[in-house]
């Protein structure tokens, strides 16, 4: 038996595929047209969530479908230091839809490198499943505050926030370093 809404409400409608696409620079666009008005595509983010099975839905109260995402949703564009109350570093993002990130537990800093080349691919999680991709100026303002630690007996450089070491890559040897 397959049970009914609670009256009043609705089942959630899938509409599968919507023709929306989110491209690697962080533009929405929509059957090929960029969307130019900055609040609606705040309004279809403030929806979007990704499934378990690492689709990426615009999903509301009644309808839900998929969309493209070439990259990350959304694109660090700005970061904020500061020193909390006991003088311990805070990293925030602020995002290309002006949502700001504190990083700490809840909102890693991943950075993860390309096989052969090692460049760097830095993203922030902004909600379960959603990360900022952080820009090129961005992680260089994140490298010039980065700091050597030691994780797993191997130095490596890396940022703290709230209390929380993020790896950025492995430290250089000093010969590597002075060349």
């Amino acid at each position: 038996m397959v049970p009914l809404p609670r009256a009043g409400l609705r089942a959630k409608h899938d509409c599968g595929h919507f023709d929306i696409r989110i491209a690697r620079d962080g533009t929405w666009y929509y059957k090929g047209s960029p969307i130019g008005r900055k609040e609606l595509v705040c309004l279809f983010a403030s929806v979007l969530k990704r499934d378990p099975d690492g689709r990426f839905v615009l999903e509301t109260p009644f309808e839900r479908g998929t969309i493209e995402v070439e990259d990350a949703p959304f694109i660090a564009v700005e970061l904020f230091w500061q020193r909390d109350e006991l003088g311990c570093q805070v990293l925030s993002f602020r995002t290309n839809l002006d949502e700001c990130v504190t990083a700490g537990p809840e909102h890693p800093i991943l950075v993860h490198l390309a096989p052969g080349t090692r460049e760097p691919r830095p993203y922030i999680t902004v909600r379960p499943g959603l990360e900022a991709k952080i820009s090129r100026p961005v992680f260089y303002e994140l490298v010039a505050l980065a700091e050597p630690e030691v994780i797993n007996g191997r130095e490596v450089l890396g940022v703290w926030s709230q209390g929380v070491f993020f790896p950025i890559d492995e430290a250089q040897p000093k010969e590597l370093a002075a060349e």
